[in-house]
């Protein structure tokens, strides 16, 4: 795609969800007079005695944290979603133009470390791979409850994507639903699958294997692209080179595999714009509703919403909100930039 013709304003289809972005690379010429957001400064603490999240501390309703030697996981205190609606629970809609849901959930809080100053950037392997363990625990744990169909698990990596605590730690929600965005993913590879006969995601993987322009690293187990439809200017996603439809198949070499491309994503996100990196991460796994869906791999996103500097991000707004999602750095540049980090 690094010809004339990629140069020049198009369209681009992402495949997992059916929609469409608009590249315009010519804009990168621009001046920019816009927000300059402050530098992040990684935490300088590795224990904060007011920290909610520490080894020891206390959380609200004078619940006490264990001294924790390496992940904790705690029903999260102000939880999105609870297991049970209650007497009050919202009933569903007699007219369609105000439909409402009662939606049941549980919600909970994965530390990945007790060092109140880590990233996964600044993580071992080691540590990650805790991490990894723990989330696939999770997954199958409540995967398992009868009412849950899908188990989310995300990190929000920064004040800029609205972290309230930079200790290091992500979230799971459980819910009785199917998310939208896992929804279309589902449905669209569900698709993809009963026309083509193999999955799409290791269709692609092997694509992007083959061309090397949009790859950013990879090892024996998983590789980091960015996605030909990428919206966010430095977004990537993980793939394993295996099809597997959840954390819960991986053998041990693969999660170890997916904790050091874990570990050298975030490390050259860092270097890019030598400044702790924000981002909203995620895994998108099989939902768990029973059925088998072996049409769905398991991927990661990296949704990093730094622009041209640490201080200058994009911003979704205009066009991007009533029309559709455009960008101006192509993803053929954005991995070649990530490529240099490394």
């Amino acid at each position: 795609m690094m010809d004339a013709a990629a140069q020049q304003p198009h369209r681009r289809l992402n495949p997992l969800t059916g929609e469409w972005v608009l590249i315009s690379p010519h804009r990168t010429l621009r001046p920019w007079q816009g927000q300059v957001e402050p530098a992040c400064a990684p935490a300088a603490l590795t224990y904060d005695p007011g920290c909610y999240l520490c080894p020891g501390n206390t959380r609200s309703g004078s619940r006490v944290n264990p001294p924790y030697a390496s992940t904790f996981i705690f029903d999260n205190d102000f939880p999105a979603l609870l297991p049970s609606g209650g007497e009050h629970a919202v009933q569903p809609a007699a007219d369609p133009l105000f439909t409402a849901q009662p939606e049941r959930g549980i919600c909970r809080v994965v530390c990945f470390s007790p060092n109140h100053s880590l990233t996964l950037a600044r993580m071992t392997v080691d540590a990650i791979e805790s991490v990894v363990h723990a989330w696939t625990a999770q997954f199958h744990e409540l995967g398992a409850i009868d009412w849950v169909q899908s188990v989310q698990i995300f990190e929000n990596r920064g004040e800029m994507m609205g972290a309230s605590n930079p200790h290091p730690h992500g979230q799971i929600w459980a819910s009785e639903s199917i998310p939208n965005e896992l929804r279309k993913e589902t449905d669209c590879q569900r698709q993809w699958f009963t026309l083509h006969g193999e999955p799409l995601l290791q269709q692609y993987l092997q694509r992007e294997l083959a061309s090397g322009e949009r790859l950013v690293c990879a090892n024996d187990s998983f590789a980091a692209v960015v996605p030909f439809w990428a919206v966010w200017p430095f977004e990537t996603m993980i793939l394993p080179r295996r099809q597997v439809t959840g954390l819960d198949q991986l053998d041990g070499a693969e999660a170890r595999g997916l904790a050091a491309i874990l570990s050298e994503i975030t490390r050259r996100y860092d270097r890019l714009f030598d400044t702790p990196f924000p981002y909203s991460m995620g895994f998108h796994q099989r939902p768990t509703d029973g059925a088998a869906h072996e049409s769905f791999t398991l991927h990661a996103h990296f949704y990093p919403p730094l622009l041209r500097s640490a201080t200058v991000r994009k911003f979704m707004v205009g066009f991007e909100m009533l029309g559709g999602p455009q960008r101006d750095l192509t993803p053929e540049a954005a991995a070649a930039r990530l490529r240099d980090a490394g």
